[in-house]
């Protein structure tokens, strides 16, 4: 976020399973914190329950994508096709227009690409650091490594990405069981987390 104040974002990518939704949003009521889900068309038309739980929650819904694809593998018209989808679906599930953001899958653009998607109307939305968290235990990481990639990434304006499920349907979601520790020590640092819905409205 263009900013030298010291605010963050927190964001979740949701392309798999809900499992974590209900803890994460429960933490994020219990702290007073507003995130951002970007979820995949895929996952909106399987858990719309999710997708309006965020909503209802008072979150930001944003585009991951329809089927999570690795954008630079796929045509232009292909390319479009899967924005267009997950706006669609992401519209379905939640009754109202998605927030005006795109994040590409596995982080991977392009200028060619973002350009694309800005003239489809989305701004490209990106991060400053993934905490890796969505690897599990079974990939090495602990609620504690989740918690000191995130940190590591606390500038002014920084964007941290997090997600919810798993990608193999099983075990824990670290990012969730990290988020109220994660919270506080950002709070501690002395920075306070912003609603990326701000960058709208020109706030800073």
């Amino acid at each position: 976020m263009p900013t030298q104040r010291h605010v963050v974002a927190l964001t979740f990518n949701a392309a798999w399973n809900e499992q974590g939704v209900g803890e994460v949003l429960r933490v994020l009521d219990r702290y007073d914190v507003p995130a951002t889900f970007f979820l995949t068309g895929q996952f909106a038309e399987r858990h719309p329950d999710a997708a309006r739980a965020m909503v209802t929650a008072g979150h930001g819904i944003a585009s991951h994508s329809y089927s999570h694809p690795h954008m630079d593998e796929l045509n232009r018209q292909a390319r479009e096709l899967e924005v267009r989808q997950a706006d669609r679906a992401l519209r379905e599930a939640i009754g109202t227009p998605p927030l005006p953001f795109f994040r590409f899958p596995y982080g991977d653009t392009t200028p060619q690409e973002i350009a694309e998607v800005n003239a489809l109307g989305f701004a490209d939305i990106e991060w400053a650091d993934d905490t890796n968290g969505y690897l599990g235990t079974a990939g090495g990481m602990t609620t504690q490594k989740v918690i000191a990639r995130a940190l590591r990434a606390v500038v002014p304006g920084a964007i941290i990405q997090m997600h919810v499920g798993t990608p193999r349907g099983t075990g824990t979601v670290l990012d969730a069981q990290a988020l109220p520790q994660l919270i506080k020590s950002i709070r501690a640092r002395g920075y306070r987390i912003a609603d990326l819905r701000s960058l709208l409205v020109g706030a800073h």
